[in-house]
């Protein structure tokens, strides 16, 4: 098993599900986008630049998704809380996922990317 796979795996349920759904969307948004183990977590790449992760709240014990250049992003529904460059998405893991909040936002990553130069 991998560390990734360990990662999930080792979640407690409903949290370890909502990463995995969560994994699956960020990696059905383009062909581009790949999956690797950086810093302790799993981590999504666009062409091999740092894209977003998937983490847990210590504080509010919510799985979520971070957003590597959402200081760039207004969205009021992400946190920045104490980091300069990134912002996260809290996902409630008992509720259906916002698959339209998320989808639409991974999609103004993209094209940040895709159009603008992301320096990682």
């Amino acid at each position: 098993m991998t560390e990734i796979e360990n990662y999930y795996s080792n979640q407690p349920e409903p949290i370890k599900g909502t990463l995995l759904a969560l994994k699956d969307i960020v990696l059905s948004q383009d062909k581009n986008i790949s999956q690797d183990w950086k810093y302790g977590m799993p981590f999504f790449s666009y062409k091999g630049k740092m894209f977003c992760y998937l983490w847990v709240h210590k504080k509010y014990k919510q799985p979520y998704l971070g957003i590597v250049e959402g200081g760039q992003m207004e969205e009021p529904y992400l946190l920045q809380e104490k980091r300069s460059r990134m912002k996260i998405m809290l996902i409630d893991a008992n509720k259906n996922l916002p698959l339209h909040q998320i989808e639409t936002l991974l999609k103004k990553v993209l094209k940040l990317y895709q159009f603008k130069r992301v320096n990682c």
